[in-house]
């Protein structure tokens, strides 16, 4: 699986779009029981046979309703969207990225899933897309960050092997990173994905922040950042980000692949996803995949993945709460998170996929992401967060004042929240 996703741990599609087509309305007869559903998984093969298996078989189960499966390219699906939703032609089911869940519930695009609350209550939490209080998708599956290495790396080096109860205390971790840079032996001693764009950077970066004790916007109201995202907290998170690629332990760019530079020992430490445990552990026998490192106010990764809801556009808001909850059922969070490869958001789905069942290789991934999970802030404002805290964390990490930077970001975010009050 490759990250470039929208974290939402699916690879990009690169077909042709369909003409968008209007789910939530049919023609007069038998048609009018046919609703629509989009996903972005046009270029994703595995991923879109296992959907469209769970709408065989709903549409096999009952006569009725019909579920007409529709795939888009991913660099495209969001757009597609938002046009159609502008259009007033939203089908009635769709695939939404977890990030975007709150923005497109406050749009009207989205109405909320009721009825499965017990249901739900069996998910992991970042797999249940909430916005005021209500849930308006669910996923089959999420990702974990974590740090990848090796044991004969921290062997070499004398560092500890960390684990979910113990992990790296910021002073032991960079005591680690110095060992390795003093060496010589590589190029960076850790890679953290620079040279990546778009969602990784609050994806991948704003759980360290969280780490240092900050935060992208005050969670009590999501009014305001002030205080979480320029106090004393997040500008000493911000300093130590700087200072990574100042001292040299880090790339300011890194290349376009830190997996593969990893495995070809361009670097000792990687900051990356569970999706690269497969590549890497073809590569090497004594792979390592570490927790997130405590920073002072405990380890943290991000959560939230690709979802699915229902529109508010749909004619036929039935048919479509029946799909989404035959469609919940543990054997298709397996079949999905097998076909893609992620972490199944039920413990029953998790016994069924070979190395999510407990004490399985890949468990790890599933129980970093229950005990060290923090969602990216469910606001409709979301969107231009992420977006901004990228372009500021560019620009601190090329020399930017961290001070400064973080009070100007606050600003415009604070300006951008005032609509959503």
């Amino acid at each position: 699986m490759t990250l470039a996703m929208s974290l939402g741990a699916c690879s990009k599609g690169g077909s042709t779009p369909a003409s968008p087509a209007p789910g939530g309305s049919g023609s007069s007869g038998a048609a009018a029981s046919e609703i629509s559903m989009w996903t972005h998984n046009a270029g994703n093969k595995d991923e879109l046979a296992a959907i469209q298996t769970i709408v065989d078989d709903f549409n096999g189960s009952q006569a009725q309703y019909k579920v007409k499966l529709q795939a888009f390219p991913q660099e495209s699906y969001n757009q597609s969207v938002t046009a159609a939703a502008s259009a007033k032609k939203l089908p009635c089911l769709l695939d939404i990225d977890q990030p975007n869940v709150a923005n497109w519930a406050w749009a009207g695009y989205l109405a909320p899933i009721t009825g499965m609350d017990d249901t739900l209550s069996k998910y992991l939490p970042s797999t249940v897309a909430k916005y005021n209080g209500k849930t308006y998708a669910y996923g089959y599956y999420d990702v974990s960050l974590t740090w990848v290495t090796r044991k004969s790396i921290l062997d070499e080096f004398g560092i500890r092997v960390p684990t979910i109860e113990q992990p790296w205390k910021a002073d032991e971790f960079m005591a680690a990173l110095k060992k390795v840079k003093d060496s010589g032996k590589y190029a960076n001693a850790a890679d953290i994905a620079t040279g990546w764009t778009g969602e990784w950077w609050p994806y991948g970066f704003s759980p360290l922040l969280q780490s240092f004790g900050g935060d992208l916007i005050n969670r009590t109201d999501y009014k305001t950042a002030d205080g979480v995202l320029n106090g004393d907290k997040a500008v000493a998170w911000a300093t130590w980000f700087q200072n990574l690629a100042k001292d040299g332990y880090i790339a300011k760019k890194s290349g376009s692949d830190p997996s593969q530079d990893f495995m070809n020992g361009k670097s000792a430490f990687l900051w990356n996803g569970s999706w690269t445990a497969v590549p890497v552990r073809e590569k090497f026998s004594d792979v390592v995949f570490a927790p997130p490192v405590d920073f002072g106010n405990g380890g943290k990764v991000g959560g939230g993945s690709w979802t699915w809801g229902q529109s508010a556009q749909c004619s036929n808001p039935e048919a479509a709460a029946a799909y989404l909850k035959f469609a919940s059922a543990d054997k298709y969070v397996a079949l999905v998170a097998q076909k893609t490869n992620n972490i199944p958001t039920t413990d029953e789905a998790a016994k069924l996929v070979p190395g999510f069942e407990p004490g399985g290789v890949n468990d790890v991934f599933r129980q970093y992401s229950k005990k060290f999970t923090v969602m990216r802030p469910e606001t409709p404002g979301y969107p231009y967060i992420a977006t901004a805290f990228e372009k500021t964390a560019k620009d601190i990490l090329n020399g930017a004042d961290p001070k400064t930077s973080l009070d100007a970001l606050v600003k415009d975010i604070n300006t951008n929240q005032q609509q959503y009050s």
